[in-house]
């Protein structure tokens, strides 16, 4: 009996694309009877049949919307949500929402589960083991059956799909010149992995803020955060090895830990030093003093992610072009910098 092969196997052993393979068996006048020929043969002499779940999802609309999320802790995801499920409810589609818990294998099974004739298309922010693994074959797969997908925030070049993100270089340049123009130069970042897209582009603003100021880089002043581990010790540590006057951290978690380090070894916010987080969450309004922070703008973010897999989802056009939605970040001054 010979083994059950996929869209996958057929373009891997021909060596063409998933998309290829997928036109030539549709009969698709933009592929070449030769290829045509050499695909149908390969893929009848190995029995393929078609993915049925993808058959009833694109044969049969569900109105319903799969959003896979790496986590509900961080207040930017759970507004992204927000605006996903705003604006697809007006639209008469219903939203399930999975968590991954940063996991790879919990991203791939929850994508499974959804994917079994339950919903039209799916939105996702890449969990940090895929992004670590940088192992996309799920999405692949599901792309090259015919089911949309919109990647948000943390996004990745390898998916050829549509995707909406933050100008992160561009807001975490903005914070560090704020800092720069209050007289800050020992200037740290507190960052995660640099696996995480998102980070380095937060990381990259920084360094070029400080390098169109001539302030000197030093990466003693880069503190790397695991995002899975208590940070305590880590935090306290580089506080008290380094004479810092001003710290920009890629989320709100971190900053508010920061915060909380920084008043007990003895020093003001933001006399001494200053602070600025991204993400304007509940931690921020309500921290003492209150946090500066980089206004993601999750709601939106959301909503044009929910307007892009709709718009695919209902397109007649078969090849419409994939698009990469930029939504522009506001820093909101607060107690936390010298304004």
């Amino acid at each position: 009996m010979k083994p059950k092969i996929t869209l996958k196997d057929i373009a891997k052993e021909l060596d063409v694309s998933i998309s290829t393979v997928s036109k030539a068996l549709k009969n698709s006048p933009e592929i070449s009877k030769d290829t045509k020929d050499k695909i149908k043969a390969f893929a009848k002499f190995y029995n393929y049949r078609p993915n049925n779940i993808a058959l009833s999802l694109k044969n049969k609309r569900t109105k319903n919307i799969g959003v896979v999320i790496p986590d509900i802790v961080h207040h930017f995801f759970t507004t992204v949500f927000r605006g996903i499920e705003k604006y697809a409810n007006q639209k008469g589609y219903n939203v399930i929402v999975c968590i991954s818990d940063e996991s790879f294998d919990k991203e791939v099974i929850n994508m499974e589960m959804l994917a079994n004739g339950s919903i039209d298309g799916f939105i996702l922010s890449l969990s940090a083991e895929t992004q670590l693994k940088n192992d996309f074959t799920h999405l692949r797969e599901l792309i090259g059956q015919g089911i949309p997908v919109v990647l948000f925030d943390r996004v990745t070049s390898e998916i050829d799909c549509d995707k909406v993100i933050l100008n992160d270089k561009e807001i975490a340049f903005e914070a560090t010149q704020h800092f720069i123009n209050s007289g800050a130069s020992k200037i740290a970042l507190v960052t995660t992995e640099n696996y995480f897209n998102v980070s380095e582009y937060r990381r990259d603003g920084y360094l070029s803020a400080l390098s169109k100021n001539n302030i000197a880089v030093d990466d003693n002043l880069i503190l790397t955060l695991p995002y899975n581990m208590e940070n305590d010790s880590l935090i306290r540590d580089f506080f008290k090895r380094h004479k810092i006057d001003a710290v920009l951290c890629v989320n709100e978690i971190f900053a508010v830990q920061c915060m909380n380090i920084i008043k007990e070894l003895g020093f003001e916010v933001p006399d001494d030093i200053s602070i600025i987080a991204f993400t304007n969450g509940m931690l921020s309004k309500y921290s003492h003093p209150s946090l500066s922070t980089v206004a993601q703008h999750g709601d939106i973010m959301g909503e044009r992610a929910a307007q892009m897999l709709i718009r695919r989802m209902e397109s007649l056009e078969e090849e419409e072009p994939f698009k990469t939605e930029i939504i522009n970040a506001t820093l909101i001054k607060r107690g936390s910098t010298i304004n």
